[in-house]
Order: structure tokens, then C-alpha cells, then sequence
């Protein structure tokens, strides 16, 4: 198993704390902003008097609800559509293993979240990389590109949209050449969609899911830790019309029971959650975006791709590793007492030596926190010796 390129610097990042610095976290995507009271209250305020199993494929009632929020969002799907998840990365455990078997391959669009790859090396399955590129400011590659990846032994593309990392927000014109290809090669069209909310530039997001006559094709995952800044609820859900992949996925949700009962309850308390929350929730990020790369932009000699969705970018500095140059920062550098967590860009890859020279920054923190970080990025930059 791969180790996480965004966790592996925790213990460095805890030494340098016991030497008296203070870190700027833009290493995890973990929200700072509140979670709906309405989620904690119905937690708090519960008479639950045994804590009772819950359905293997999630509650009855939070599926119903959470079939309403999809209707809100054009995706018009049935309670036996879905599946509650111990995560969306449970989700993605469960359909790995679902539909693909062991030396099977999925193309993934890369940059890619790094947890993929763990997936993938947990199920015995082939990452194929369609390589997307910062100068493109990470655009969907060249379908032409996919086609050549696909083998007899390819079962899916895998995409994430908004993109972790990249921030990228794909087309409704891209996903429909996906979904064709999809279709011609019958292959399943998997889209990872739990930043759907965090969407910037007045673009809109267009899924997967509405996509037509897709319905024994198309596989959503989804999750509530963004959304409601919920990370550690960890409850998602898979979503599909293809009745194969559900009755598969339901057998591995009840080898392991079910998912968290006061987490549900939490969640469908938050399907509550007034569009206000996230006017201003997403309004924030935006200016957060906004500061986070005008400020780069200021450094001499990186490059900076512009997300249109999610809340990460990726950074190419004038460095060769930033593997070194993450653990130098926290090491040996600070700026009166202060110094920055980043996670290095390489393992969101899985082409060799690609993203060596890359960071990629989650802009979860406040503007003046984000000013202040890249100014310690910047005074790094400026005596750092590969």
C-alpha cells in the first residue's frame, strides 16, 4: 500500500510544533468552516436509547431525503439507487472491487486524488493515467488519448469533478464525450462528484447522472465532508441505475454491517441546510481563490493552474523535488516562527517522475492566513538548495 503524500509529513509537522513554530495547514483539504448547527443539534438533542445496526445499505429515511436533494439538482434517481457509505472512499472500495477483477485497468485522468491509487492497489486493479498538464491548466486530455489507453482488460474512467487536485471543472460538452466513449467501448463512467457545491466564475456543474440512456454505465460517488464540512462523520453514498453494480456493492455494505448511526442522523439533519450556507460558504472560497493566486502569481519563476470548482490547486515551483522541499520547510525553515504544510504534487500521480516539481495547495484557510503563507513560500523559495 502506497503511503498518503498528503499525511506522510505529519510527524515532521510535529516536531517542528515541539520546537516552538507555528504551521500553516494547506496540506488537507479539512474546511474551517462550521458545520450546520442543525447536523450537530440533531445529534446532541437525540433520545436514542439502544444504538442500533442500521440498514446495511443506509437508512431508509436518509436515502428518501437524499433522493430529494438530488431532484433539486436534476438527477432524478430512486431510494434503491442509492447506498450509504462509510466515506465516499468506502464507496469507492466497494465499487473497485464490484466491477472490476484483479489485473483489470481504470484510466484515470492525472493528476488524480491519491487515495485512488490505494484503492487500486487494495483491489488488485491497473491505474491507466490520461496525463493532463498545468500549461492546459489541467484540462480534460485529448479524447483521442483515452481511446488509445482502452485494452480488452479496461473496465472504467474514473473521473472527480470538481478535480482534486487540480480544482478543474469539466464541461458539460467533455462529459458528454466521455459518456460516449463510455457507451462505444462499454465500459462503466465513474465520477467522483463531492465537491458538486464549490463551483466558482458562475460555471455550473453538469454530472454524470444526466447524461441519458447512460443508466447500466454511469456510477456517481458522493460525500457529505465537504459539502457540510462533515469530514468526520464519514458517510457517503454510490449512486447508480445499473442494477448488477448495486446488488454487488450491497454485499461487500453487508460484510461490514452498516454504516454509522449518529453520522446518519447527522447527515439527513443537514439535507435541511438553507442554500444561504452555501451562497456564502462557496462566495468564501472564491475570494479565497482568488487571493490564494494573485498572491503566487507574485513569486518569480512557478506556475499556478486557475481551479473553477473544488478548493485545491497545483503549484509548479522552480524546485526539483518537492518531497525535499516540504520536509526542508518544516525542518529548517520559519518565518519569525512560522513555516507551511503543503502536500507534494508527485503522489497524485502514478506516471514516474511526473509532478516532482509540483505542491498542491488546499486553500481551506483564511485569506490573511493564505497571504501570510505564500509570503513563507516565497522567502523559502528564495535560498532553497535542491
Amino acid at each position: 500500500m502506497p503511503q498518503s503524500p498528503i499525511r506522510k509529513l505529519v510527524p515532521y509537522a510535529e516536531k517542528a510544533i515541539s520546537n516552538g513554530k507555528s504551521i500553516y495547514y494547506l496540506n488537507i483539504g479539512q474546511p474551517d468552516v462550521k458545520t450546520p448547527q442543525i447536523a450537530l443539534d440533531a445529534v446532541k438533542n437525540n433520545t436514542l436509547e439502544i444504538l442500533a445496526y442500521s440498514r446495511s445499505e443506509g437508512e431508509y429515511s436518509y436515502r428518501e431525503k437524499l433522493v430529494d436533494y438530488y431532484q433539486k439538482n436534476n438527477i432524478n434517481i430512486a431510494t434503491e439507487d442509492i447506498i450509504v457509505t462509510t466515506g465516499a472512499s468506502e464507496g469507492l472500495f466497494f465499487l473497485f472491487n464490484s466491477i472490476m477483477d484483479p489485473g483489470d485497468d481504470v484510466i484515470i485522468s492525472e493528476p488524480f486524488y491519491a487515495n485512488y491509487i490505494a484503492f487500486s492497489t487494495a483491489s488488485g486493479v491497473n491505474v491507466v493515467p490520461a496525463i493532463s498538464k498545468i500549461e492546459d491548466n489541467f484540462a480534460l486530455p485529448n479524447l483521442e488519448i483515452f481511446e488509445q489507453l482502452i485494452t480488452p482488460k479496461t473496465k472504467a474512467i474514473l473521473i472527480c469533478n470538481p478535480g482534486n487536485p487540480t480544482g478543474y471543472l469539466y464541461t458539460k460538452e467533455e462529459i458528454k464525450k466521455l459518456a460516449a466513449i463510455a457507451k462505444k467501448y462499454d465500459l462503466f463512467l465513474i465520477a467522483d462528484e463531492v465537491y458538486r457545491e464549490f463551483v466558482y466564475d458562475g460555471n455550473t456543474h453538469y454530472s454524470i447522472m444526466h447524461e441519458n440512456g447512460l443508466d447500466d454505465h454511469t456510477i456517481m460517488i458522493d460525500s457529505v465532508s465537504k459539502r457540510y464540512s462533515m469530514c468526520g462523520a464519514r458517510i457517503g453514498c454510490l449512486v447508480s441505475k445499473n442494477k448488477a453494480v448495486m446488488q454487488t456493492v450491497l454485499k461487500y455494505a453487508q460484510a461490514r454491517l452498516s454504516p454509522p448511526t449518529y453520522a446518519q442522523i447527522a447527515c439527513e439533519a443537514a439535507l435541511d441546510t438553507p442554500q444561504s450556507y452555501f451562497d456564502d460558504v462557496v462566495g468564501e472560497y472564491a475570494e479565497r481563490r482568488n487571493t490564494l493566486v494573485t498572491e503566487l502569481q507574485k513569486i518569480k519563476g512557478i506556475k499556478v493552474a486557475r481551479p473553477k470548482g473544488a478548493f485545491y490547486c497545483i503549484v509548479e515551483l522552480p524546485i526539483k523535488n518537492s518531497d525535499n522541499f516540504a520536509q526542508w520547510l518544516l525542518e529548517h525553515f520559519d518565518v519569525d516562527g512560522e513555516t507551511v504544510l503543503v502536500a507534494p504534487a508527485g503522489g497524485f500521480y502514478s506516471t514516474p517522475g511526473v509532478g516532482l516539481n509540483q505542491i498542491r495547495i488546499a486553500y481551506v484557510l483564511k485569506k490573511e492566513s493564505l497571504i501570510k503563507a505564500v509570503h513563507i513560500l516565497s522567502e523559502a523559495l528564495k535560498i532553497y538548495k535542491d
